[in-house]
This record gives C-alpha cells, sequence and structure tokens, in this order.
C-alpha cells in the first residue's frame, strides 16, 4: 500500500537567499545527521545567464535499521538520487528524492520546495510531500513500514533545526545578508507586488499557526489535516469549515481520513440543509426557555492539578464552562409547550455559541482552546423526568449532537446524582460514542465538595452558589411549566415544520418516472439564473428548459383511485406536460448534467430570450428512458413502493440582473463537485526517514 505524507508550510523568517546559502552548507555531509554519511555530484548544469542551477547527487546513507533487517538485505548503507533546481530568478528551489537500493522492491518519492512567502517576501516557505510504496522486503513488509514512518517522523522535526544550524554558523562568521540574483550586467530588478512568485496556495497551513492555533500535533497528523483541508478546498463548493472544525472530526475517528471524511461531508450537508451556520444571528428563543430553560454559560474551567478520577486527557485550562441545572427543569413541560424542534435548536444554539467561546478564549488565552467543561447538576432529578416523550426528544438531540459537533466536549462533570440516574444513563448511554463517555465523571451527593472534586475543574471563586461557592449564578431556577402554557399536538406539528422548512433550501424528491421540476419566469433576456442545490440520496440528472408558454402542473385527485401517489405532492412537482414536443414547444439550453449521490452542484445560465425556464431533476437511469414524455400513473405507483427508486435533492435557485452577478459559476460544468468519489480523492500519508535526511 502507498502511505503519502504532507507537511505543513514551515516558515523561516529569513530571505530566501540567505536559506539558500545554509542549505549549501549540508553537503557533501552533515554532522547533525550522523546516518547521512556522504554525497557526490554526479550531474551540474547551469543555464547561459545564471538564473538556473541544476544538481544531482548520489547521496550515501547509513541503513539505521535492526541488525537483522541489515543481515536480511545484505547492506550497510543505501544510497538516494537527488536532484536540485535552483531557480534564482523565481527565487525557489525544487528538491526530488528518489531511492536507488531496493529500488525493484521498495519506492520512495520525496519532494520539496523553498518559496518566498506570499505576504512577506524577506521571509522563506518550505514544504514536503512524500510517499512510500513498499512492494516486497523479504516478508516483513509491515514491520518496515512502521519502521520507516517512525524514523521519517522523528527525522521532519530534524529538518528545521539543520537550517536554523548553519544560519546561525552564517551569522558567526559575520554573513547576515546576501544579495538577491540579478542578470549580468543589468541593474537589480525593484520589488513590487508583481514582481512575487506566486505563494503558497489558501489550502496550506502553516506550522506556527497550527501550533498557535491547533495544537501540537504529530507529523502524521499534520498530513491528515492538510490533505483533508486540500480535498474540501477542490471539491466542496459550499462554506469551507475552519480548520478547528476540520480537525475534530479528525479526532473523532482517529485520523481516519477516509472515515473523517464521510462523517464530516454528512455534517456539512446537515448544516447547509438547515442553516446552522446562521443559527445565532437568526433564531430567537421563545420567552418560555429565557423562562424555563435551566443552563447557560459560566465563566471558564481550570487547569487539572491531579489525576485521580479525572477524564483521560487533562484539562486546559480557558474552557468555557457550561452548566446545566437538570434536575431543576421541567422537561416534559418545555415539550409539551415548545416541541421537540424548539428543544433541539436550543442546544444547537449551545454548540455554536460554545465553538464561538473557545474561538474568543483561543484568542485571550494564547493557546489553542477547542472543546468546553460542561457542569450538570442533577439535584432534584426524578421519575417525571423519565416520560417516555422526553427521553426520546433527549435521545435525538444526543444523535444530531454526536454527528455534528465531536470533540467539543472536553469533560462532562455530574453532580449530586441521585438514585434514579442509573436508569436514565442505562436509557441514553447506548447512543454516547464511547469517547465521549470516558470524559464522564459523575458525583453522588455531596462528594464533589471533598478532594478531587470539583475545585479540581473550577476555580473556587467562580463555583455558583447553589453549589456551595461564592460566586451568584444568572441560570435560571426553572420550575415547572404552566399546563395553561401546552399545546396540542396539531400545533405543535406545525410550529415544528416551520422551523426547519423556514429556509432559503428546499427538499424535493425525485422518483423513477417522476421528476421534480421548478418553473422560472424570466421577463428580460440576460438575466442570470443561479443554482446551488446537493443531491442527498440517489443519482440524478439535471436539465434547464425553455419554454414560450407557461405549462400548467397536472391536476392531482387526492380523492382518486390513485391517491397514494400525491403523497410527495408537497415536494415534488412535474410541469412538462407529457403531449409536449421536444423541440416544438420547449427546448433543452444546456447541457443534461449527471449528479451522484452526496454531490454538490453550483451554476449559473445567462438566459438569451425571455419566458419560461424549467429546472429539472430526473431520475437516472437507463439511456432508454425518454426524457421528453411522462410515465404511465401505474409505473409512477410502481415506483413509489421501491425505495431505491427515490431520489432526494436539496435545492435554491436565485434569478439576478446581469449587473448584479457576481458569481464565477458560468456554465453547468463550472463548479460541479463530487463527495461519492471519496476513495479516488485522496490517500492517507507517510514516508520513510532515509529520503528525508537527504533532502532539506
Amino acid at each position: 500500500m502507498v502511505q503519502q505524507y504532507q507537511s505543513p508550510v514551515r516558515v523561516y523568517k529569513h530571505p530566501f537567499e540567505l536559506i539558500m546559502a545554509a542549505y549549501v552548507r549540508r553537503f557533501p555531509n552533515c554532522p547533525l545527521i550522523p546516518i547521512f554519511v556522504d554525497s557526490e555530484v554526479v550531474k551540474e548544469e547551469h543555464s547561459d545567464d545564471g538564473a538556473t542551477v541544476f544538481i544531482e547527487r548520489r547521496c550515501k546513507v547509513e541503513a539505521d535499521a535492526p541488525r537483522l533487517f541489515k543481515r536480511m538485505a545484505g547492506v550497510d548503507y543505501l544510497y538516494f538520487i537527488h536532484k536540485n533546481t535552483l531557480d534564482r530568478r523565481e527565487r525557489a528551489l525544487h528538491i526530488e528524492v528518489v531511492n536507488e537500493t531496493f529500488s525493484n522492491r521498495v519506492i520512495v518519492h520525496e519532494i520539496c520546495n523553498y518559496t518566498v512567502h506570499p505576504e512577506n517576501e524577506e521571509w522563506t516557505c518550505f514544504e514536503q510531500t512524500a510517499s512510500l510504496d513498499i512492494k516486497s522486503f523479504f516478508g516483513f513488509e509491515n514491520a518496515a513500514e512502521k519502521l520507516a514512518m517512525k524514523q521519517y517522523a522523528n527525522s521532519i522535526k530534524k529538518g528545521k533545526e539543520i537550517i536554523e544550524y548553519y544560519l546561525k554558523e552564517l551569522e558567526d562568521e559575520g554573513v547576515t545578508h546576501v544579495p538577491r540574483w540579478s542578470p549580468p550586467q543589468a541593474p537589480p530588478p525593484t520589488a513590487s507586488p508583481t514582481d512575487l512568485p506566486a505563494g503558497s496556495p489558501d489550502d496550506k497551513l502553516d506550522a506556527d499557526y497550527i501550533r498557535r492555533y491547533l495544537g501540537d500535533l504529530t507529523p502524521l497528523q499534520e498530513s491528515c489535516l492538510i490533505r483533508l483541508r486540500q480535498w474540501l478546498q477542490e471539491t466542496h463548493k459550499g462554506k469551507i469549515p475552519k480548520d478547528q472544525h476540520v480537525l475534530r472530526f479528525l479526532r473523532a475517528r482517529d485520523f481516519n481520513l477516509e472515515k473523517a471524511r464521510e462523517i464530516l461531508c454528512q455534517s456539512l450537508s446537515w448544516r447547509k440543509q438547515h442553516q446552522v451556520d446562521f443559527l445565532l444571528d437568526s433564531w430567537e428563543r421563545p420567552q418560555l426557555l429565557h423562562d424555563y430553560y435551566t443552563g447557560g454559560w459560566h465563566h471558564h474551567d481550570r487547569a487539572l492539578t491531579v489525576r485521580s478520577r479525572v477524564c483521560p486527557r487533562p484539562s486546559i485550562d480557558g474552557r468555557p464552562l457550561y452548566i446545566l441545572r437538570l434536575g431543576q427543569m421541567d422537561t416534559k413541560g418545555l415539550v409539551r409547550a415548545l416541541g421537540e424542534e424548539s428543544l433541539l435548536r436550543q442546544v444547537l444554539s449551545i454548540n455554536e455559541e460554545g465553538l464561538r467561546r473557545c474561538e474568543e478564549n483561543t484568542r485571550v488565552f494564547g493557546r489553542p482552546i477547542s472543546c468546553w467543561t460542561c457542569l450538570v447538576d442533577l439535584e432534584g432529578l426524578n421519575m417525571r423526568h423519565l416520560w417516555r416523550p422526553g427521553v426520546k426528544a433527549l435521545l435525538r438531540i444526543i444523535e444530531v449532537v454526536e454527528a455534528n459537533y465531536p470533540e467539543t466536549l472536553g469533560c462532562l462533570l455530574i453532580l449530586r446524582a441521585p438514585r434514579v440516574f442509573p436508569v436514565l444513563w442505562t436509557l441514553v448511554s447506548p447512543f454516547i460514542d464511547e469517547n465521549t463517555r470516558k470524559k464522564f465523571l459523575v458525583y453522588a451527593a455531596n462528594d464533589y465538595q471533598g478532594p478531587g472534586g470539583l475545585v479540581d475543574y473550577i476555580d473556587r471563586e467562580v463555583i455558583p452558589d447553589f453549589l456551595g461557592g461564592d460566586c451568584l449564578c444568572e441560570i435560571p431556577e426553572g420550575g415547572m411549566v404552566p399546563k395553561s402554557l401546552y399545546r396540542t399536538a396539531e400545533a405543535l406539528e406545525s410550529e415544528e415544520l416551520r422551523l426547519w422548512t423556514d429556509t432559503i433550501y428546499k427538499t424535493a424528491s425525485v422518483f423513477k418516472g417522476a421528476p421534480h421540476e421548478l418553473l422560472i419566469e424570466i421577463s428580460e433576456s440576460s438575466s442570470v439564473i443561479t443554482w446551488d442545490f446537493d443531491v442527498c440520496k440517489g443519482d440524478v440528472i439535471f436539465n434547464i428548459y425553455h419554454s414560450r408558454r407557461a405549462p400548467q402542473p397536472p391536476k392531482r385527485d387526492v380523492q382518486g383511485a390513485h391517491g397514494s401517489i400525491v403523497s410527495p405532492a408537497t415536494n415534488n412537482m412535474q410541469l412538462i406536460d407529457r403531449s409536449w414536443i421536444l423541440g416544438q414547444d420547449y427546448s433543452m439550453v444546456e447541457t443534461a448534467l449527471t449528479c451522484k449521490e452526496g454531490e454538490s452542484v453550483q451554476g449559473s445560465h445567462v438566459t438569451r430570450w425571455p419566458g419560461f425556464y424549467i429546472l429539472q431533476w430526473r431520475f437516472h437511469c437507463s439511456p432508454a428512458c425518454s426524457t421528453s414524455s411522462l410515465p404511465r400513473v401505474d409505473d409512477v405507483l410502481a415506483s413509489l413502493q421501491v425505495s431505491s427508486h427515490k431520489c432526494k435533492v436539496m435545492f435554491y435557485t436565485e434569478v439576478l440582473g446581469s449587473e448584479d452577478f457576481r458569481g464565477s459559476m458560468t456554465s453547468l460544468e463550472s463548479s460541479h463537485s463530487g463527495f461519492s468519489q471519496l476513495s479516488a480523492a485522496t490517500t492517507t500519508s507517510s514516508q520513510s526517514q532515509s529520503s528525508s535526511t537527504v533532502s532539506r
């Protein structure tokens, strides 16, 4: 299996020319790398003006492996071909390294680049990618791969130290500046923004930024983060999540790139469908929640001073602290008065606020803070809280939070757990991820007041008054919701429908033989129709048609013999009459686009004529299926009975005047991305040490 590695961008706060002067000092050998024995130049070429220099070296590296491996391989040294291409005009160095020894068994390929920092021409960037493919190694392929990865990771940290060592050596010799290259008998070019070489693209991360805002990561964890972020940049046309958000999904799947990408894509689609990114600004909490929801943010936690009875990872002081007085909350009353969806929105807003507070605390405390501490007070919990609809709502909330906010909980402190708590825990614990359950710490009665209790997690001066502290807490005390505020099931259902359908994105079902069609009337030519849709289920074909006369939607007889086919009527509409003839009554204005499940598509069409435009999502079936005729009712009825014959799309459309159009989407193919082709998009990362030691 091919293992790959990509490093973050390492920044040297020195000019490129000075870095090059330090770099060449590591040849023919480097005392800081004992296994780098020697190197010889086998080829050297210079351009006529001296701007470009190509040097090929044969590098000799001691085989840093167990004696058994050396005896089996029959070698003490490994040889690598090291090619340097220095472009003094563009101020860039390209390095390529491949192995010569065991090239029929092992393929090592490494590429490194030194370039000018895109925002500061007096700084230099270094980035590195590498791959390792062990085809056969005397039956010890797995052991050799693990050994190579371990040694390679160690050598990565050494690379920056080597450059800094030689920079210090140059400084001691009085060399602190190396002039830029200039053409022979020509004055040096004046520095201007257009003279600067293209810098690192936006999808590259700086190593210092990672340590400051994301925390200490191993080289392979850094690589996973960068590769997943690059994949999102290349394929995801919606809003790109922040690096902290991406990292949480990687941690939740132990940095398994494929698994993390799958759950992240599902979560991004969910956030887009329900406009979660705008929740804090758009949702107004009902007054009932202000009065009876017994939870709120309260200062922050502190660093742990003991390791007994703690969650597996030590807490970091400065994490936001959320307090929930669950025992004082009338969960039944809130569900009966507000409904399950309002409570879910409340919890989502809490999580979104938690993410925002983590970012603020990261800036305030000067260290990465990516999760929060939650304190749950169960004083007052009784059998009333085990009301079945309330437990059902709680389980659904847990399911949504687990799927979309992984690794946001640092530690959960459960205080004053009563006897009924084991019953509640038995009900909810199977729905909580195992890694999350490990972060739970339960105190019964007043156990939290002693050593190893609350003071190990929260500073004494911020312990709430209701827990024996001196800090006044503004969290509502709760109480029973008046039954006069209870709402009927019909009213709650209507309100819940409004909550989730009050969105710019609409959903539609697409059946085999029953496409979903959207009518857009255009009064002026050169208007721009824009669209953004996700294929949530199944494969569809997307078409755009134009007609000079308005189509009439077919009448549906909900009392008729085929009344069952109107079940999707609220999210499935057919407009093109079966008597219409393609090319006569209506015409196709864009090439049909096949979209697979999980894909996200954005695009636009500049209208040539006024009239009626029909956007159509059609079930992707065999080529024999006609695009211009509608099916028989019996065919539609049969298709509804087969779940595999149903697709689902989530879409948003907008019409803009040509003078208002400011997008880069100029055709159907312009922004077509593929979430479904996950396995082909990227791979995991690693590499061996030996090539790294000769490259930087």
